[in-house]
């Protein structure tokens, strides 16, 4: 007996799907419970219709996303930190410190789950961070640590040092 799942059945199938199971799995549970709808001819077509609606708007949501990834590639993001006179801050930057600045830049919501550095930064300089915004568009974000003290003086031939290190970070993520 074919039906359309109407919710995630496990061992079975994801919502929105077709399958074939026994009549009387169907009949006695499936259907009951409320997991399933009988594939007839008037419900294959609505779940098309469903299919396709939810292809358009994933589609729009790739795009605008894709949109948003350009905007966080080309911008520069800067995050103040308390540093030393060597131009090592104290403790480390954080994906919640980075999210913050992504929320206050273009005002958007990044789960920290979703947010890739490669190396730990404990140094005044720019670096590079990885942002899933969807399954398929990622970005790379560029942020600068600075020193938040406006009294700090900081040696120059560190932050040129970290600067370099950063430049080294892009060619091995690329």
């Amino acid at each position: 007996m074919e039906i359309i799942l109407i919710k995630d059945v496990e061992n079975l199938g994801y919502a929105n799907t077709l399958v074939t199971v026994k009549p009387g799995y169907a009949r006695n549970y499936l259907i009951p419970q409320g997991f399933a709808i009988v594939a007839n001819k008037e419900n294959k077509d609505s779940l098309m219709e469903q299919i396709r609606e939810q292809e358009a708007r994933l589609a729009k949501m790739t795009a605008e996303a894709q949109e948003l990834a350009g905007k966080i590639e080309a911008a520069t993001l800067r995050i103040a930190a308390k540093a030393g006179t060597s131009g090592k801050i104290f403790g480390s930057v954080t994906f919640v410190q980075i999210a913050n600045a992504l929320k206050e830049s273009f005002g958007l919501e990044v789960d920290k789950k979703k947010i890739k550095m490669p190396e730990e930064v404990k140094m005044l300089g720019k670096y590079n961070a990885i942002i899933t915004l969807m399954k398929d568009v990622r970005a790379t974000a560029t942020f600068e640590v600075y020193n938040d003290d406006p009294n700090a003086v900081v040696a120059d031939e560190v932050v040129d040092q970290t600067e370099a290190a950063a430049e080294n970070t892009e060619e091995t993520a690329e």
